[in-house]
């Protein structure tokens, strides 16, 4: 009988219409007993079968018109409440109005208007009760089964109450409580379910209410305040999941499938960073804009930012066709970008050529250089490639920004730039040296016209090629998840933080600046490694292991924004500080980078790393095979 009950699923319409017209007729027949005192005779002789008829009649034509019928039972809420009252209150209008017309036309009613409004009351008070008692008794059988799951909600407000209430629907969840760090909320009941204090010792609380999983509905919640309830509920056993924005839901609905697994980029990320929308948009609206490596994971989302400032144009440069062809189709889908002049060019920006047409044709004001070859141990193996991309790239762009006038260059570098311990960091320095030096530069008694700026940081969260994404895909996989040392650390930042930081910065920056971000800590990868197994509801070392396999190519333990030598200058945004670095004569660098990119055109790799040492003298190679050089370094210097 239970399993029968349980598996009913929607009953036919035109089953709630026979009900609700039953319990209406049910409910005018007791207003006429109680109209007339129970008395059977007095009943009989008054207009009993006609006014049932009218009143029952008003009522499906009423229910029909409001489509009361449609509901699904079982998940009855407030707004159904509403719908039942607005549609009897609808069906006892009409009554009324049939029934005075009959006064003034026969002098007699089709019944009494007493009648019609204790009718009216009875049938709302059936038909709430009836809807109410049917979702007590699913809500009852499915508590019933073993197999239902307990769950907490963070956050009673509007989008806790919409996730109880999509939660509801599912057979096999029930909701045993609400938690809440607003004080006056707290032992308060919701639609009888009990708000509990979440910060009054929640391992007990989950214990004692054998909860299963919690569910963050709260939007805009605190990142360290979201770590917190993270961390305890890991610490339980209890899984976490995450209630996306409201922007994010579909056609305004929340649904079931829509509240996902909780991110370790939601738990690595900071509070909202603020920046100075007035002053970036004085610096880049109505401007040309050029973005190299505009498909990759930053210059794409600099492209998203900096669209929003209504620039005259964008120019979307990279080599990465399908990457073009994919930003193109997702700029397109969006109707926000519709009026906004967006070209997309593929090209090499190791081609001078591709370069100076592009230049010519669309004449940008302002370069963002994101384009670069970034993954470590792959340019340990390929120096001269490094190079070409990094420093040759670099130097067209910057020697073409000076030529054709452009206001502001912003080169995107990297934290591996200080004190390289590989090939990519130090092509990443030695272009930071570059264009440093040709925005310092002297022509003719006056300084080059353009301003020429850098931006450092980390290790953004869900680049292309990073280790959050290859940690994901290993755990899905069962493991092992493979980390390259127990002690290695690395800095993050999410993408849309940087490239907020890259705007602010490329606003403020006078010329010649290195400006740095402030990271954060930096956090071991072995425990990032944990957090994430932890997530996807394993236990790290049993369920999945994780295995040490040694730093790779050219990689160091530990990244750094500043070289030894190098302090720092604040600035008027907190999070952004400008680094005191030792200035060299262009002339010299310049001499010394043809040197550097004729050896790379000739696939010296040998010769090419070793001219990359005399250039950067704090590069000093790890775990490399061109540690050796280092060596030899140190016996000529001895």
């Amino acid at each position: 009988m239970l399993a029968r009950f349980t598996n009913i699923r929607i009953l036919p319409r035109w089953i709630i219409v026979v009900i609700d017209l039953g319990l209406t007729l049910l409910a005018a027949s007791l207003a006429y007993l109680l109209r007339f005192n129970f008395d059977l005779v007095a009943v009989y002789n008054s207009t009993f079968y006609t006014g049932i008829l009218v009143f029952v009649g008003v009522n499906l034509l009423a229910s029909l018109a409001t489509g009361l019928y449609a509901g699904i039972i079982r998940y009855t809420g407030l707004e159904d409440g509403l719908r039942v009252v607005s549609t009897t209150g609808l069906a006892t209008l009409l009554a009324t109005a049939l029934n005075m017309l009959f006064v003034m036309r026969a002098d007699r009613g089709l019944m009494p208007f007493s009648v019609i409004i204790i009718a009216f009351l009875l049938t709302n008070f059936f038909l709430v009760t009836y809807r109410l008692l049917v979702k007590w008794l699913f809500a009852h059988y499915k508590g019933m089964r073993g197999y239902s799951r307990n769950v907490l909600i963070f956050g009673a407000g509007d989008s806790g109450q919409q996730t109880r209430q999509i939660l509801s629907r599912e057979p096999n969840i029930r909701v045993v409580g609400f938690l809440e760090d607003d004080s006056s909320k707290i032992g308060k009941v919701l639609n009888g379910v009990r708000i509990y204090d979440a910060r009054d010792n929640l391992p007990v609380l989950f214990e004692m209410l054998n909860v299963a999983e919690l569910i963050i509905s709260v939007q805009n919640l605190l990142v360290e305040r979201k770590k917190e309830l993270v961390d305890t509920a890991i610490e339980a056993g209890v899984k976490v999941r995450n209630v996306p924005p409201v922007h994010k839901w579909i056609k305004g609905e929340l649904s079931v499938r829509q509240i996902q697994d909780i991110n370790i980029e939601d738990l690595l990320g900071r509070d909202a960073i603020k920046i100075d929308n007035y002053y970036v948009k004085s610096e880049l609206s109505g401007k040309r804009i050029l973005i190299t490596g505009a498909a990759g994971s930053i210059g794409s989302e600099i492209v998203r930012q900096v669209l929003r400032f209504e620039p005259a144009e964008v120019v979307l440069f990279d080599q990465h066709e399908t990457g073009v062809f994919n930003l193109q189709a997702e700029l397109n889908a969006n109707s926000r970008y519709a009026t906004q002049k967006i070209t997309y060019l593929v090209g090499d920006i190791t081609s001078r050529e591709r370069l100076k047409a592009c230049f010519e044709e669309h004449r940008p004001e302002v370069i963002f250089h994101a384009a670069a070859y970034k993954h470590v141990p792959l340019m340990e193996g390929n120096p001269t490639e490094a190079v070409l991309c990094n420093v040759l790239g670099t130097k067209h762009l910057a020697d073409l920004s000076e030529e054709f006038g452009v206001d502001k260059f912003i080169y995107i570098s990297t934290d591996k730039a200080v004190n390289p311990t590989n090939v990519m960091g130090a092509s990443k320095r030695i272009g930071e040296m570059y264009i440093q030096a040709l925005n310092n530069v002297k022509v003719n008694g006056s300084v080059t016209k353009t301003r020429f700026i850098t931006t450092r940081f980390g290790n953004v969260l869900g680049s292309n090629g990073s280790v959050i994404p290859l940690f994901k895909e290993q755990i899905a996989h069962g493991g092992p998840v493979t980390v390259t040392h127990p002690e290695i650390t690395r800095f993050f930042m999410t993408i849309p933080e940087a490239c907020q930081l890259v705007l602010e910065a490329a606003a403020m920056g006078k010329g010649g600046e290195i400006f740095i971000f402030d990271m954060g800590e930096s956090i071991k990868i072995v425990d990032l490694a944990e957090k994430m197994i932890q997530l996807s509801g394993f236990k790290p070392h049993e369920d999945i292991d994780i295995v040490f396999t040694g730093l790779r190519d050219g990689e160091k333990l530990y990244e750094e924004l500043l070289a030894t030598a190098e302090d720092t200058i604040p600035t008027y945004h907190n999070k952004i500080l400008i680094a005191k670095v030792a200035e060299h004569p262009f002339f010299q660098v310049s001499k010394e980078v043809d040197a550097l990119i004729n050896l790379a055109r000739n696939h010296s790799d040998l010769e090419v790393v070793q001219k990359m040492k005399i250039m950067v003298p704090e590069y000093k190679s790890n775990s490399s095979k061109y540690e050796a050089l280092d060596d030899d370094r140190l016996s000529q210097g001895a």
